[in-house]
């Protein structure tokens, strides 16, 4: 408790008490602030280049649909539970030392995005108002987001309630002045400007575009009350940030037959549009070092046996992966961030069948939610669990058809259904989980 005084750790090792939780509206605009990304503003344009707009309406529905599934699915685990997902995963099939590998390659991943975002927004700033160049932008930008983030889920959900509506009213302002004096009707019947893409193709891109941030969402569901809760702002922060900015993607790339739809905008409304990118890029940049921050936080608890403060730990990763975007090095990266994502929708298949299906480690997660703590002990490792995530991680990445996250997400669950059908599913040794045991309420309180 050392360095309590640098923001809130925000029961980043611990179970949220029921009386700290919030609204489920609360939940829902972080959420659609999520789903609303300037990232979904470049994907509808995308797939608007290469579709019809019902085709690319249909793309969106089906990849909404998936990705609504998983959220839900594993959602409902972080509420009930009022955990966080590295941590979680040591009673969903992981083991302690599986959660730690979860835990690190939610950190790396999601701190890599976290800079290179930073330096989408810098290009914006520096066109917006100049004076300073790109790579000090870069660094203020990443520097200004964890400044937000080291207050935890408190500080963000008011962030989000100045910047998703004001995003939302750029975003129409932006789109209507571009679409204005041409006929939306016209465009609707547009046959797609660049080369056709399938309706496959098309729901892939929307279901893969956000399965890294559907898999991670115990992270903030954990906040929500009840499990209808969960359900409520799943369907209302996809279905309004789908369609909204998504369809509004696919209208501007049939108008100007481009999938260049930022350059567009921001040459076209000037100031208007380069802030619908910066502050696109600010609501998705927050919850990437957040769950990026709590991922180190329970990798460094369960491989070093020490409890680090999550506001310290998201202040360190927050200057780092500032600096790293400031000089441009994240770029490099990421098609290493892209195959790394290909890991995550397993996590989400064995989540759920453990949870839901196997129940192996079920009751323990019962007897404790009871009392308010953690089961005192975790097997330390679960091979078949291991062996089933590459295994699924193999199959998203070489089976052609379909759609790769879904495939391997699927085969993670049937194969650990199967698993678990047979015995296979066995923790190999014991760890005690201190922090079950060593907080009391009045610390919990304190967090």
């Amino acid at each position: 408790m050392a360095a309590a005084h640098v923001g809130v750790d925000d029961y980043a090792l611990v179970r949220v008490p029921q009386e700290k939780r919030y609204s489920w509206w609360s939940v829902a605009v972080q959420r659609f602030g999520q789903v609303s990304a300037l990232s979904q503003f470049l994907l509808g344009s995308t797939v608007g280049f290469g579709m019809g707009f019902w085709d690319a309406f249909w793309a969106f529905t089906l990849g909404a649909v998936i990705l609504e599934l998983v959220c839900i699915g594993v959602g409902i685990i972080g509420c009930r539970e009022g955990l966080q997902t590295s941590v979680l995963t040591r009673w969903t099939g992981f083991g302690h030392g599986g959660s730690a590998v979860v835990g690190v390659a939610i950190g790396i991943s999601l701190i890599g995005w976290f800079g290179i975002q930073s330096g989408v927004s810098a290009e914006g700033l520096l066109s917006l108002i100049g004076v300073l160049p790109t790579w000090a932008w870069s660094l203020l930008f990443g520097l200004v987001v964890t400044l937000i983030v080291l207050w935890g889920f408190a500080s963000m959900k008011w962030v989000a309630y100045v910047t998703v509506p004001a995003f939302v009213v750029l975003v129409a302002w932006s789109v209507g002045s571009e679409l204005f004096g041409h006929d939306v009707g016209a465009l609707v019947a547009l046959p797609p400007p660049g080369p056709s893409m399938s309706l496959l193709e098309g729901t892939t891109l929307v279901a893969g575009g956000f399965i890294v941030g559907a898999v991670i969402t115990p992270d903030m569901t954990r906040f929500n009350r009840t499990s209808a809760d969960v359900v409520k702002q799943t369907v209302v922060g996809f279905t309004i940030g789908e369609y909204l900015i998504g369809m509004s993607g696919v209208l501007l790339a049939h108008a100007i037959r481009s999938d260049d739809v930022i350059t567009i905008v921001t040459s076209s409304v000037g100031w208007v549009g380069t802030l619908v990118i910066i502050l696109g890029t600010l609501k998705i940049n927050d919850w990437n070092l957040y769950s990026s921050g709590l991922g180190i936080v329970n990798f460094v608890g369960t491989v070093f046996g020490k409890r680090v403060n999550r506001a310290m730990v998201t202040l360190i990763i927050g200057v780092i992966g500032s600096v790293l975007a400031a000089g441009g090095i994240l770029d490099s990266f990421t098609g290493f961030l892209t195959l790394l994502g290909i890991a995550f929708p397993p996590i989400a298949g064995i989540m759920v069948a453990e949870y839901f299906v196997v129940k192996q480690w079920r009751p323990e997660l019962d007897r404790s939610r009871a009392a308010g703590t953690l089961p005192e002990t975790a097997p330390t490792w679960v091979p078949a669990t291991l062996v089933i995530w590459v295994l699924a991680a193999f199959v998203g990445q070489f089976v052609a058809w379909g759609l790769p996250s879904i495939n391997s997400l699927i085969a993670a669950f049937l194969l650990y259904v199967v698993a678990g059908k047979f015995g296979l599913v066995r923790g190999v040794g014991l760890s005690r989980t201190a922090e079950g045991t060593e907080l009391s309420a009045a610390q919990r309180e304190v967090v």
